[in-house]
């Protein structure tokens, strides 16, 4: 009884000291920060709350000078005539669809399991081959441009120009997705590997059992980032075959007609960024968590 007393003692005062730290900040100072909160988020929607008004837009109000921010006579001729022209391709609209959908999955699931397979190397077991993280590192700096020509040799050599390859195998290796895994689980605790290698389990039960699900908000947020950049690939130099094109490939080609479908290009950019946009309201709750909680400590 003495003792359940002194724990209701402590854990009351506790509770005091912690309401007292919370009321350090002012009521002005929450509402100076919420205020610039929404004033940040509503400058971050803006070109996408004007994009989506100016699928809207008739071919008059597309070309007013000075652009108006608002719609005033909305109509859905853009879209309309997107899914008229993409009907009237020589290869099938859903092709296209289907090809972009096939390589996100693949390069989305591959660059999670690798890019989480070598940061749990790297950060678990200290080799010679350590140093390779700090080239890893160093290509972060290098934009993907620069890779083109040196990427177009190697593909040419291995006579995957003009392939589905030539897609997936460029992309399976994620700088920032080792860059991101290596960080989070360099928080995951040795104790916890020691103790799975106790109970018997080996390095492939103890990188599915342990360090995946304890890194989950890592690898969606990856996801996150992956399928965004994935999904506005475009073939450019390396895929000549009209039914290997993606998605990106197919609109780029239907609204690069005339001036006439400005209305129709910007419809199109809207169905392209929707998926994405869609993928991350799903799953930013752990986005949230990745970019504020510091992992699992001992």
């Amino acid at each position: 009884m003495v003792r359940s007393n002194i724990a209701r003692k402590r854990h009351h005062s506790f509770l005091s000291r912690a309401g007292r730290k919370n009321q350090t900040r002012s009521v002005w100072g929450n509402l100076f920060i919420a205020m610039l909160l929404i004033i940040v988020g509503a400058f971050m929607a803006l070109p996408l709350v004007y994009a989506i008004l100016n699928s809207f837009k008739p071919i008059e109000e597309l070309f007013v000078y000075p652009p108006r921010f608002y719609v005033k006579r909305p109509v859905l001729s853009n879209y309309t005539m997107l899914f008229k022209l993409v009907n009237n391709l020589m290869v099938p609209f859903s092709r296209y669809i289907f090809n972009s959908v096939m390589v996100c999955i693949v390069l989305t699931v591959g660059q999670i399991l690798i890019a989480s397979a070598a940061a749990y190397t790297v950060s678990k077991y200290h080799t010679k081959l350590n140093w390779v993280f700090h080239v890893v590192v160093i290509a972060l700096l290098f934009n993907g441009t620069v890779l083109a020509i040196p990427q177009y040799i190697i593909l040419n050599s291995f006579r995957l120009i003009n392939t589905p390859f030539a897609y997936i195998l460029p992309s399976l290796a994620s700088a920032l997705g080792l860059f991101l895994m290596k960080q989070f689980i360099d928080q995951v605790p040795d104790a916890l590997l020691e103790a799975a290698k106790i109970d018997g389990a080996n390095h492939y039960q103890t990188f599915w059992r342990i360090i995946m699900p304890s890194v989950k908000p890592a690898w969606l947020t990856l996801l996150i980032f992956s399928f965004q950049a994935i999904w506005s690939k475009s073939g450019g130099s390396i895929i000549y075959n009209e039914e290997l094109k993606l998605l990106p490939d197919a609109i780029s080609q239907v609204i690069s007609g005339s001036l006439e479908r400005q209305g129709v290009s910007v419809a199109g950019s809207v169905l392209l960024i929707l998926p994405p946009i869609l993928l991350f309201v799903l799953s930013q709750s752990n986005v949230i968590e990745t970019m504020t909680s510091s992992g699992i400590k001992e």
